[in-house]
């Protein structure tokens, strides 16, 4: 179901959650998180990105935080960074006046190495490059973590990262500042301590993966 129409007024104003909770991405229930935990909400975010006016909205305001960090190229990690650092660098462009360039950083993980991602299809990277990251939620860090080594392995060390819901539990150190566009409240607890299973509500598993 497409989410409520908005003037661009109206989208501007709209909190974080509202933009999730418009286009379905913000589910109630019963989920098994790939943390193990149980929540009662989960965000499907790739629901907000499947449509054009929420995408925009979400890479104007990583503009409006990233332009004071004057950037040349901005790096996502596939699969949903793709999209966002398109918009996002679309949008920077016009703002700077210059061309900013969006690409994205990929998983090259081989058997029995340690989950990485690198910058590949011939991009280039100048050692002056001003680079900053953008990604959509913000749990463990891992995938900013492996972007921004892909970065540094390309010669430059990442800015900054913007990302557009924080939900990590504790401080995701990156050696460059995050800022998030908002928050939404996600309670999760052990599954032993789950008061949904003792209600017998039945226990989704979303995502990709089923554990």
């Amino acid at each position: 179901m497409a989410p409520v129409k908005l003037e661009s007024g109206a989208l501007a104003g709209a909190s974080v959650e509202e933009l999730f909770t418009r286009s379905g991405a913000l589910r109630e229930g019963h989920f098994l998180l790939k943390s193990g935990r149980h929540s009662e909400r989960y965000l499907e975010k790739f629901l907000v990105l499947q449509y054009p006016s929420l995408a925009v909205e979400v890479g104007r305001r990583f503009a409006t935080v990233l332009a004071g960090y004057d950037p040349t190229l901005v790096v996502g990690p596939t699969t949903g960074g793709v999209m966002l650092a398109f918009e996002t660098a679309r949008q920077l462009s016009e703002r700077l006046d210059r061309e900013v360039r969006g690409v994205f950083a990929e998983p090259v993980t081989r058997a029995g190495d340690v989950p990485r991602r690198a910058l590949r299809r011939g991009w280039p990277v100048a050692p002056d490059e001003r680079v900053v990251l953008v990604d959509d939620i913000l749990t463990t860090g891992a995938s900013l973590i492996e972007t921004a080594n892909a970065v540094r392995e390309a010669g430059v060390q990442p800015l900054a990262a913007a990302v557009i819901v924080d939900r990590s539990t504790g401080p995701v150190d990156l050696g460059f500042p995050i800022h998030s566009l908002g928050s939404i409240e996600m309670p999760s607890w052990a599954a032993d301590e789950c008061e949904l299973c003792r209600g017998s509500i039945p226990l989704e598993h979303p995502g990709s993966s089923p554990t």
